[in-house]
């Protein structure tokens, strides 16, 4: 993403580095807090199971479970970019019984796509707050001829609009960071839209597309199987999992990071007091070492914050995405 403002990046160093204690300390004393909860707790997820996204869900609602001694029972509810769940969030009672994962697509990238949505990200949702951020990076099919980022950069100024690039669909983080890349870049390269990340990264891998746009997430597994090239990362600096793999940066384009993120939300009616336990067992089981070392292995960042940062957050990348929808006429209406 682009550089966010001091006061958001500051906010989201400091919510890197929290604590499970500091996290618990927020935790109400008194108020139906204490009696909260009493019965399992409904997480909606907007994406199918067995995804990246239901991975984050999932694992983070295993140890919330245990802390909470109550289940942190999954529901997904795919479909429409996540509208048919955030519908269905939108809508359910504000008793702190039902949560929401709440991505850059739901929360920054649909209020700009659509002209008409079923829901109002700031009107019916309270932010509870960021969980975790996968970075996205450039990747080349194995028979590309395409194997590190000068390569890359070389065969797109040779061959302006020869080359295609696959996405998991219109409007997705990962077909707008690419549109980033080339907005800031000026190099041109076919956008070829698919419905959904394994059958793009299916035919990346089998050559049929050279290029692709990939989270860290969803493409890690593929690209230490070697059917994935990586050539350059949208992050602020290399990856632990990645380390040879440079920055957009390091090629000369400043301020040019994306990542495909999650917070979570429920509806803005529920009480503040249980907005606020929920955020501190979120932030609790994100700060568990062995939540940590799976999302880690998984290639998730985690990143555990209050509402306030996860706010700011998504007022700088609002800021940043909408106008690159509205300078490239980017509409899935």
């Amino acid at each position: 993403m682009i550089r966010l403002p001091s006061f958001a990046r500051r906010a989201l160093l400091l919510a890197l580095f929290a604590t499970a204690a500091s996290a618990q300390a927020q935790s109400p004393s008194a108020g139906s807090a204490q009696a909260f909860p009493s019965k399992p707790v409904k997480w909606l997820v907007g994406y199918p199971a067995g995804g990246g996204t239901d991975f984050l869900a999932r694992t983070i609602a295993a140890q919330m479970s245990v802390q909470m001694g109550q289940q942190v029972v999954i529901d997904n509810r795919p479909g429409a970019g996540a509208i048919i769940g955030a519908d269905l969030a939108a809508k359910s009672p504000g008793d702190g019984y039902t949560v929401f994962t709440a991505d850059n697509g739901v929360l920054v990238y649909n209020p700009a796509l659509y002209k008409k949505l079923p829901y109002d990200p700031a009107r019916d949702f309270a932010p509870i707050g960021l969980m975790a951020r996968a970075p996205l990076l450039i990747v080349s099919a194995p028979n590309a001829g395409i194997k590190d980022a000068a390569a890359l950069l070389d065969t797109l100024k040779k061959n302006p609009g020869k080359l295609s690039y696959a996405s998991p669909g219109n409007g997705s983080p990962h077909h707008l960071a690419m549109e980033l890349f080339k907005s800031r870049s000026g190099l041109f390269v076919v956008h070829v839209p698919y419905r959904g990340a394994a059958p793009a990264v299916q035919d990346v891998m089998g050559g049929q597309v050279p290029l692709m746009m990939v989270d860290t997430s969803s493409g890690m597994a593929h690209i230490k199987s070697g059917k994935l090239v990586p050539l350059a990362i949208l992050s602020a600096k290399r990856i632990p999992q990645l380390p040879e793999v440079p920055t957009l940066a390091e090629l000369g384009f400043k301020d040019l990071e994306a990542y495909a993120w999650q917070g979570l939300v429920v509806p803005a009616s529920t009480p503040k007091e249980i907005q606020l336990r929920i955020n501190a067992e979120m932030q609790a089981a994100l700060n568990n070492p062995a939540v940590r070392k799976k999302l880690f292995e998984a290639a998730w960042d985690p990143v555990p914050s209050d509402a306030a940062v996860m706010a700011a957050y998504t007022a700088a990348e609002t800021r940043v995405w909408h106008k690159l929808i509205k300078d490239r006429g980017i509409s899935l209406d």
